[in-house]
């Protein structure tokens, strides 16, 4: 029909224009809360089997790998929600941001609670100075929409170029209750079927992003998906049980989304994006640590995405971060617009043309995650650098380094740091220079720690007080 319209505006001694959303693709991008490297029944890297559950089943999940690329090397900004989000809207590093903690149930409390380390003041609110994904395809001419747990401040999604949206949820939803990812992981589905189905009659490209809440606690679960897990058999234990509940209906409201973009006519112009803000809390296997800590477990998250000119069914082992996202987007949007001043991330666009080969071009070789804070994890304040094969993690009250080469020891095993000294020292000097290039906020030795009592700090029990 396009052909037959070009025919007909040559003959008239005009070129007709096509329908924008036909020559711009559309995005679905969903945002898990705390879903590990290995918490879906999608195997993310071809070469560990043990980078999927053994007892959670997300055939909708499997269904998107299928069809498109998964990477083994995707990682989170930030083992916790707010900078990890903020840094995939923005494309710039918690660290640049000085959005590196959460509001909500925060445990670091520095040395008010007799911490060895006084720990800098997170900035809890996205700067409405800060340029988001939303606002540039805005601006391109896209319908723009946002439903689910925001936890990025107080201020309207509107204001970060969100027109739809169902406000500056936290972790409470809408209703802020204790646990409100069963009703609204459903209602935000629906929410968002319809803004795709408004958007496709009014022949316009579309940006949608739906953004989960928790679904880890007991009783998240509709009752036939509790059922229906049950029926799986093998001996899953409550907590198990409630997981794998939960997740099957997030995979089912996800296959919804699918059923619609199938229904609507555009699924062949729709990139469509899944990925998780940070690890599961506690158990990642078989990488150590999960969320609050720097350790792999809390940074290592699924990532998969189908689209226009994306091979299906292929496992990427390029490294990618939640930076990317941004320039990624705005290349394949066909944007014109330049990228803002201070995006760290790098467009992968030609990885996803190319078969999942190639690499991303950054403004800096490296890529730090910077966690000044104290929370789930012993070792307490940390950063962490990566570079090629390489790891260190920057341990801030005891000065200590450790040196892991993730390719070959993803789990973090063994420390090189005493074998390479000068690798680590290079390192440690590159992690100070990134640091001191984007004004991050360090920790500071507090002068009123008092080494004979307890530190209140709440801490988790991933692993001892290493390196």
């Amino acid at each position: 029909m396009r052909y037959l319209f070009r025919f007909i505006g040559y003959v008239f001694g005009v070129v007709l224009a096509l329908p924008a959303a036909a020559a711009r693709p559309n995005f679905v991008f969903i945002l898990g809360e705390g879903h590990g490297w290995s918490s879906t029944s999608v195997q993310m890297d071809d070469a560990v089997l043990a980078s999927k559950s053994t007892f959670v089943r997300t055939p909708n999940l499997e269904r998107l790998a299928a069809g498109g690329m998964r990477f083994a090397n995707f990682y989170a900004s930030s083992p916790r929600c707010t900078p990890s989000r903020a840094a995939l809207l923005t494309g710039k590093s918690p660290a640049q941001l000085h959005m590196t903690f959460v509001g909500e149930g925060k445990n670091d409390t520095g040395g008010a609670a007799n911490g060895r380390m006084l720990t800098p003041s997170a900035s809890l609110e996205l700067p409405t100075g800060e340029t988001t994904i939303a606002e540039v395809l805005k601006r391109a001419g896209y319908a723009t929409a946002h439903f689910g747990k925001w936890h990025m401040g107080r201020a309207n999604p509107r204001e970060h170029g969100f027109d739809e949206n169902d406000g500056a949820n936290g972790n409470g939803g809408p209703d802020n209750v204790a646990n409100p990812h069963l009703k609204q992981l459903y209602a935000m589905t629906e929410r968002g079927m319809d803004f795709m189905t408004q958007q496709v009659k009014a022949g316009k490209p579309f940006y949608l992003q739906l953004s989960h809440y928790a679904s880890r606690q007991g009783g998240d679960a509709t009752p036939e998906a509790l059922a229906g897990v049950k029926t799986w058999g093998g001996n899953l234990n409550e907590r198990e049980l409630a997981e794998a509940a939960a997740t099957l209906d997030l995979d089912i409201a996800f296959g919804q989304v699918l059923v619609k973009l199938d229904e609507l006519g555009i699924a062949d112009n729709t990139y469509v994006i899944f990925t998780t803000d940070h690890g599961t809390p506690g158990r990642n296997p078989p990488l150590a640590g999960g969320k609050g800590t720097v350790f792999e477990g809390g940074l290592r998250v699924p990532f998969m995405i189908r689209g226009p000119g994306i091979q299906a069914g292929v496992c990427s082992h390029v490294r990618v971060i939640g930076e990317d996202l941004f320039p990624t987007i705005a290349e394949v949007a066909h944007t014109t617009e330049p990228l803002p001043q201070g995006v760290e991330g790098g467009s992968f666009a030609s990885v996803l043309a190319t078969g999942g080969k190639g690499m991303v071009a950054r403004p800096r070789e490296d890529f730090v995650v910077h966690f000044p804070h104290y929370d789930k994890d012993p070792i307490g304040p940390a950063s962490a650098i990566y570079s090629g094969d390489f790891k260190l993690i920057r341990v801030y009250e005891t000065g200590a380094l450790g040196l892991f080469n993730i390719a070959k020891d993803p789990g973090e095993r063994h420390d090189q740091a005493g074998e390479m000294p000068d690798k680590a020292k290079e390192l440690n000097q590159r992690l100070s220079k990134y640091l001191a290039a984007v004004n991050a906020q360090i920790p500071k030795p507090n002068p009123n720690y008092d080494a004979s009592r307890p530190a209140a700090t709440k801490r988790g029990r991933q692993r001892k007080a290493q390196p």
